[in-house]
């Protein structure tokens, strides 16, 4: 039996449907990821399974009890927000230990649980700090540190990092997975970063306009996408119609929905280089810089493609240049 279950949920806000009959399994110690751009639900998913919202209908279980109706403080849920919703009169130790002194815990309890908590979100030292003197993702630890130190049975993070900037997003990426295995938690998290959803997940759910569109681990997600707009929204493919495929190719394949082809695995070949099952010429008419890739811009008989090779100077190219590329027929996924 999963741990968490969405059965047939639907959400209305008025006249518009938010959800449209999601059904979700979610296994116990998951690192779970609702992605999808703005508006598609999966917050408001995270809403209803914390209380915050009520579904329209449908039933949600928690370890095989309903808890479709039960009041948010009887879920035993954390949650972090965007926004850190830090009490700025009260020092860290303070915020964290609000939630344990509201259930009246033990004075030596709550002690021992706020230590072990900022120790683990490494904020050792910051205790009489107030919210205002401290940076953005320290702000962040502290959010993280008063979910975890309630030991909650679930932890939802509703687009935690998105108002953090990129170098530091790493590290609390790694904050997160961290905590998230030391305390064995089932943690579900909700993002519009495709790279972010990657990195962090035991499986992505993919929501498009209030359904799941693909559920998979991050590797099946990237090389396998099941639609178009799966296709479209990770990974950065090439996405060619069956009359462009056979325009370049000089070959037909039969994909109403398209072909969906990753820029990576277009190779750039020389006059005696191995040629895989579609070889074609194009023309290099721009180029962009990405980290350690650098992403070509080809034009092949009036169709642009993005071609990506890894930033070595000796297989660089002006722009231009024509080159002959091959992909195999495996990388061209039919949708």
């Amino acid at each position: 039996m999963a741990y968490i279950e969405f059965k047939n949920i639907d959400k209305f806000y008025g006249e518009n449907q938010v959800l449209k009959n999601v059904n979700l399994t979610i296994e116990k110690g998951q690192f779970v990821t609702l992605l999808g751009p703005s508006g598609c639900g999966k917050s408001t998913l995270l809403r209803c399974l914390s209380g915050l919202e009520e579904i329209s209908s449908g039933q949600i279980l928690m370890d095989g009890k309903d808890i479709t109706n039960l009041e948010p403080k009887d879920r035993n849920i954390g949650m972090v927000f965007q926004h850190y919703s830090l009490f700025p009169n009260m020092t860290v130790e303070e915020n964290i230990a609000f939630g344990l002194k509201m259930k009246k815990k033990p004075e030596e309890e709550i002690k021992k649980k706020v230590k072990e908590a900022m120790e683990m979100v490494e904020l050792t030292g910051k205790e009489k700090e107030y919210p205002d003197n401290l940076s953005g993702g320290q702000q962040q630890r502290v959010a993280l540190a008063r979910s975890i130190v309630q030991q909650p049975k679930v932890l939802l993070l509703d687009e935690p990092l998105s108002a953090i900037d990129a170098k530091l997003r790493k590290s609390l990426q790694n904050s997160i997975r961290e905590v998230h295995k030391k305390l064995g938690l089932t943690s579900i998290f909700v993002t519009h970063d495709q790279d972010e959803a990657m990195v962090m997940s035991d499986t992505i759910h993919l929501f498009h306009e209030g359904k799941i569109e693909q559920s998979s681990n991050p590797i099946e997600m990237y090389t396998a996408p099941v639609s178009k707009f799966a296709a479209t929204f990770i990974g950065n493919y090439n996405i060619l119609s069956e009359r462009e495929f056979t325009a370049i190719t000089g070959k037909k394949i039969a994909s109403p929905e398209g072909i969906a082809i990753r820029p990576e695995t277009l190779q750039i070949i020389g006059e005696n280089g191995k040629e895989e099952d579609y070889t074609f010429e194009g023309t290099i008419v721009d180029n962009t810089p990405k980290g350690n890739v650098l992403q070509y811009h080809v034009n092949v008989k009036g169709i642009m493609l993005k071609i990506d090779v890894l930033f070595r100077s000796k297989s660089l190219f002006q722009n231009g240049t024509k080159i002959k590329i091959t992909v195999a027929d495996h990388n061209c996924i039919r949708l």
